[in-house]
């Protein structure tokens, strides 16, 4: 993966739908899919992650996937190593011939990590926080504002100010404060132009999002969550505290050591993948150049498909960067 890689994007909050969509896209295009979801990297954890199956994967070639055991921990920076396989594979594979009119990229990246897919598209930031540091910065800002920030950015760095693809964020010029005293300059990716770099982002109105998350609980249960986290336990009891965490899962646990009921348990995943999926929009909104893409719990996923493929065709791939 280099400067000069692309991909193309779909992201949204849980359960709006992207799998099917990017599957759709990946047919039609000869691509391969990278999942950019962190609880899909753990082994065995299938039903209550709504990782797509091998059926439905059909023929297209999937990363991101099945890369832990529920006891390992995991990192962004493991799943940054992955995607580099992603794009290595992608980009000889006799799979990604485009059979379809957008032939930029042979890599669609999808999913509702965001932390992921800002890790992609900017590089994940190795330079060391100093949490002094960083409230001093934050503190001038909310006594003196956005323009004490760039000031005191351009006196340490003359050149850095300007060479910012985004110069009125305060987030990042407390980053490129902290970069400029940890390493005397900025990564070379925050330079770049990225004002034609948008994410295509689905969004369900609330009420039928709320509705479609609680099918899918009560499709995970009717699955056999239970007998899956229960088979897990006993091949691995001792899991990381994120794999113990997670939505599903913990609730799962609980049911199965009697300290909840199934209803319990149940209404407990609903709330927290509710409250996931606000985080989630929230996300794509602040942080990201989002395209949104309003959908209706009517709209087969094909017709999703199209709404995507155009926006793909207007804003080009996503460039995306070294880690």
């Amino acid at each position: 993966m280099s400067t000069s890689s692309t991909a193309w994007i779909l992201a949204g909050a849980t359960a709006t739908g992207k799998t099917a969509v990017a599957q759709i896209l990946a047919e039609e295009f000869g691509c391969a899919i990278l999942s950019a979801d962190a609880m899909l990297v753990y082994r065995g954890m299938d039903i209550g992650t709504a990782k797509p199956t091998a059926a439905e994967r059909g023929a297209v070639p999937y990363f991101g996937l099945d890369l832990a055991t529920p006891a390992e921990t995991f990192s962004t920076g493991l799943w940054l190593a992955d995607a580099r396989r992603a794009f290595k594979t992608a980009g000889t594979s006799s799979q990604a011939v485009a059979r379809a009119p957008l032939p930029a990229s042979n890599l669609i990246v999808a999913g509702g990590t965001g932390l992921y897919i800002k890790a992609l598209t900017d590089g994940l930031d190795g330079a060391a926080s100093d949490p002094a540091a960083r409230a001093h910065w934050q503190a001038l800002f909310k006594r003196e504002g956005l323009a004490a920030l760039q000031q005191a950015l351009a006196e340490r760095a003359p050149d850095a100010l300007a060479s910012l693809a985004d110069p009125s964020n305060p987030r990042r010029i407390i980053r490129a404060l902290e970069h400029v005293a940890a390493s005397g300059g900025l990564p070379e990716q925050w330079k770049r132009d990225t004002s034609a770099s948008s994410i295509a982002v689905l969004r369900l109105p609330r009420e039928q999002l709320h509705t479609r998350i609680g099918r899918r609980v009560a499709n995970m249960f009717r699955q056999g969550l239970v007998d899956e986290v229960r088979a897990l336990r006993q091949s691995c009891p001792d899991w990381s505290p994120t794999a113990s965490q997670a939505i599903g899962y913990a609730e799962a646990c609980a049911l199965i050591d009697g300290t909840l009921t199934q209803s319990e348990a149940a209404e407990r995943i609903v709330i927290r993948t509710r409250q996931l999926a606000k985080r989630q929009e929230t996300w794509f909104r602040h942080q990201t150049q989002a395209v949104w893409i309003d959908i209706d719990e009517a709209d087969p996923p094909a017709r999703i498909a199209q709404r995507v493929r155009g926006i793909w065709r207007q804003y080009g791939p996503t460039p995306v960067v070294s880690p």
